[in-house]
């Protein structure tokens, strides 16, 4: 369909900001033009689809996902990624500036990675930019170019060209930087010394990598992260949150007047630690899924409006980084866990069991992170003047995850021969459907 043609979906379940109801969607030019009552809009000589039962929400919009492209395209790649991202409902994606080589920390690799992404992407994407030592000269000039943040690491990152802020005064430059340009800082907060002291036994056993990575790094990195953002004045938003002991500090530092926000993750929110089988290194991520008891109180905490976003960190790796030589051994296997794909119908299984509503699965997946990006009023939510990114989804649908039937370049999840609920069936980006086996329409995305 020509981005200018006109495009009706009605549907007994229009998932809008105000809550769901029934409703006829007109689309215009790529955005939506408006939201009337159902059955109220004649078709015409439009295109209309009819979705009956079927819900539809906005496109998902998933701020932390790690492409790899360039340098580690084996990993995964923009064609890929996206490709898994449209299946998974999500229309919007901001690219981590780690692991690809060069990592996004240079207007250079920025450009890198815009290169890679020309004609490859299925959904539109934005990029992170990269707060590392040494390189605060280059964040202004990655702002001006366009990047949404910056990313920073308080413990190692796994990647040698994109090391943590090792120091208390690495740090402070950094934020110290960043809240001159108003920026937003994202920071992975694990203590280093934390993590240095805790016992560190290779092996199948999960509970010793659990052991490898206490809550007291989480709380420890987020303690520094706080004070300096206290003195900066920067604004900073606190990545994958896998320990609820962080939720005090954090409820602390909000009276305080420190500008800070969370996010949590859907492998945090669905799998618990007593469920990962001994070699389970597909479940190993850094920091690491915790327990069921801790679970619960993250569930909590998103129902009270403590978090900003549940986005997917999406990190995968080759099958020979993230199963080493069949050993099972945490301690060599890669950390992080490839869930672009099945973020939504993992939160969706969890949500409902709870008593929550698609419109609460919106909140936290579409409208709360376009809001932490700047994306409010075009993505996220489908009102007037939002680019019209929708998802036919059907959310009573039952199936087993097949990893061979995902469209991640690497099949290993810890989602395999999982029952899940809720599958989308059609994915929209600016109006017009996408398909994986067609040409890709999305566009690079800019700070606005």
């Amino acid at each position: 369909m020509p981005l200018g043609d006109d495009l009706l979906i009605r549907s007994r379940r229009v998932v809008l900001p105000e809550g769901e109801r029934a409703a006829d969607v007109l689309v215009r030019g790529g955005r939506i033009e408006r939201v009337a009552a159902y059955r109220t809009l004649p078709a015409g000589g439009r295109e209309m689809s009819d979705l009956g039962e079927l819900a539809l929400l906005p496109g998902l919009v998933d701020t932390h996902v790690h492409i790899n492209e360039p340098g580690r395209t084996e990993w995964e790649g923009f064609a890929s990624a996206t490709r898994a991202a449209a299946a998974g409902g999500v229309t919007t994606l901001i690219d981590m500036p780690l692991n690809s080589v060069p990592p996004t920390t240079t207007v250079e690799g920025l450009a890198a990675k815009r290169k890679a992404a020309e004609g490859s992407i299925w959904v539109d994407a934005g990029f992170w930019g990269g707060a590392v030592p040494g390189n605060t000269s280059e964040l202004e000039l990655l702002y001006r170019e366009g990047v949404f943040g910056f990313k920073s690491f308080l413990a190692p990152s796994g990647v040698a060209e994109f090391p943590h802020l090792a120091t208390p005064a690495d740090l402070a430059a950094a934020l110290t930087e960043q809240a001159r340009l108003g920026a937003l800082a994202i920071v992975h907060a694990e203590d280093p010394a934390v993590l240095d002291a805790a016992p560190h036994v290779p092996g199948v056993r999960y509970r010793d990598f659990l052991a490898s990575r206490p809550e007291r790094a989480e709380t420890a990195a987020v303690a520094a992260l706080l004070a300096c953002a206290r003195r900066t004045g920067a604004r900073v938003h606190l990545l994958h949150v896998s320990s609820a002991a962080v939720l005090p500090l954090l409820r602390r530092a909000r009276a305080d007047g420190v500008q800070v926000t969370a996010e949590t993750c859907p492998h945090y929110l669905t799998l618990a630690a007593e469920q990962v089988p001994d070699g389970g290194t597909a479940f190993k991520c850094c920091p690491p899924i915790r327990g069921a008891a801790n679970r619960e109180l993250l569930w909590q905490a998103l129902a009270d409006g403590e978090f900003a976003a549940v986005v997917s960190d999406h990190s995968p790796s080759t099958p020979e980084l993230k199963l080493p030589g069949g050993s099972g051994d945490f301690a060599s296997a890669w950390g992080g866990i490839a869930s672009l794909q099945l973020g939504l119908p993992a939160v969706w299984t969890q949500s409902r069991r709870r008593g929550h509503s698609l419109a609460d699965v919106v909140r936290w997946m579409a409208a709360g992170p376009a809001a932490l990006v700047g994306l409010s009023g075009t993505k996220g939510a489908i009102a007037p003047g939002c680019d019209a990114d929708l998802v036919a989804f059907d959310p009573d649908a039952e199936f087993t995850v097949h990893p061979e039937r995902l469209h991640h370049k690497n099949p290993v999840t810890p989602y395999a021969g999982r029952p899940l609920v809720g599958q989308v069936r059609r994915t929209w980006l600016r109006g017009r459907p996408v398909d994986p086996a067609g040409a890709p329409h999305g566009r690079q995305l800019v700070r606005r």
